[in-house]
């Protein structure tokens, strides 16, 4: 016989509580909180047995103020955890939980899930990342559930909301998508107290735990590094960096660097590249950010180097380059500094490039330690699990690269 899901064991514990009159009618219940302490179990555990009895017409939970016994509760003699389970149309746990679809291991218990929400990944950016997570859960014995935004809010949106309905993960880790607002799912998940950790970036307004680089150091540095090979007019290339944490962050570091050198306030900027927005690289998008990179090179021809967002970014940036300098008849190599009394192409500096054994990277940059935001973020996951609370901002350390 196996033995009771963790949420049945507080049920039941619960209703013998009452038959014994150790709770009464409009007494209050334990919290979420104590429950997940006295059981050593998470929050969402506690929320769900608390969540059984309150469908069973057993609790009422009043808002800002926890769960009671309702005036007259039903007859209770002989009553069980699966007795409520079955009289809810065969689910015996609520939808936020998670639990009552889950494997049971041969002792009984019941596997922990988690799922990763991420927009994409890349050999340039995300799949080590993913790779960090996945070794990380296998090695605590957590099933990970993958889910792919595309970038999209909506299918973020989407993801959260068919995870909760199917009950199947006790906690997500979320590398949000881009946007102009907050998901609202994301800011029910902080509410409704469901273990969340947010990866790469924080966002604003949003009491979660967060693992990410600190892009305002790494974006200073990257350009620092710019400074030191000789550059003095550097151009900033980003897509819009409206309501985009990490885009706004590296633009911030950009200009602490060039007024750190005392290069000016007028930064270079072209700040309304497409391309490398999720699911838009595409050969038309490609070439219309070409034709706008050319277009800039026509204006500033003092620029000698640039800073990309991300290393796709940074090829087009060199595809542009080389076009201008082919139709001006310079010569040299994009992502090159300057040698001898050559006139060079403009150097190219980026965010993370993918690593290949068999060659040096072809740009300046920086590499964040995705292998590390991968294991704190399952770290503190694990923690909030266990019942942690408090929300933890965890900062991931980066190097620069030389090419």
């Amino acid at each position: 016989m196996t033995r009771p899901l963790l949420y049945e064991t507080i049920v039941d514990h619960l209703l013998d509580e009452l038959r014994a009159g150790e709770l009464v009618p409009g007494g209050r219940v334990p919290s979420e909180t104590e429950l997940a302490t006295a059981f050593d179990v998470s929050r969402v555990t506690a929320k769900s047995a608390l969540e059984v009895l309150r469908q069973a017409g057993i609790v009422e939970r009043l808002r800002g103020k926890g769960s009671f016994v309702v005036p007259a509760p039903p007859d209770l003699d002989g009553v069980s955890a699966q007795d409520l389970a079955e009289r809810s149309e065969g689910e015996p746990a609520p939808a936020a939980a998670g639990t009552a679809s889950r494997r049971r291991k041969p002792d009984g218990d019941v596997d922990q899930a988690i799922a990763f929400l991420l927009p994409d990944f890349s050999e340039s950016y995300g799949l080590d990342l993913l790779t960090s997570v996945e070794q990380a859960c296998s090695a605590a014995g957590i099933d990970l559930i993958l889910r792919r935004t595309r970038g999209s809010q909506r299918e973020e949106e989407l993801a959260i909301e068919r995870l909760r309905a199917a009950g199947t993960v006790d906690g997500l880790l979320v590398f949000p998508v881009h946007g102009e607002f907050h998901n609202a799912s994301l800011l029910r998940l902080v509410l409704d107290g469901i273990p969340l950790v947010l990866v790469d970036r924080s966002l604003d307004g949003i009491a979660a735990s967060t693992v990410h680089t600190d892009g305002v150091a790494a974006a200073q540095a990257l350009t620092e590094a710019l400074i030191r090979r000789g550059h003095t007019e550097i151009c900033f290339a980003s897509p819009a960096p409206s309501h985009t944490s990490t885009i706004e962050q590296r633009l911030d570091g950009f200009r602490r660097a060039l007024a750190a050198h005392k290069l000016g306030p007028d930064a270079h900027r072209l700040t309304d590249l497409v391309s490398t927005l999720p699911g838009a690289l595409t050969t038309e998008n490609i070439r219309h950010d070409v034709a706008e990179v050319r277009r800039f090179l026509d204006a500033a021809p003092q620029v000698t180097a640039f800073v990309a967002s991300e290393y796709n970014l940074a090829r087009v940036i060199a595809l542009a380059v080389a076009e201008h300098a082919g139709h001006a008849g310079h010569a040299g190599h994009a992502g090159q500094p300057a040698t001898g009394e050559q006139a060079a192409l403009p150097e190219i500096a980026c965010f993370d490039s993918p690593v290949d054994p068999f060659a040096p990277p072809r740009f300046l940059h920086v590499r964040q330690d995705q292998a590390e935001m991968g294991r704190r973020a399952v770290e503190l996951l694990r923690a909030q699990l266990a019942g942690q609370t408090a929300p933890v901002r965890a900062l991931v350390p980066f190097t620069i690269v030389e090419p």
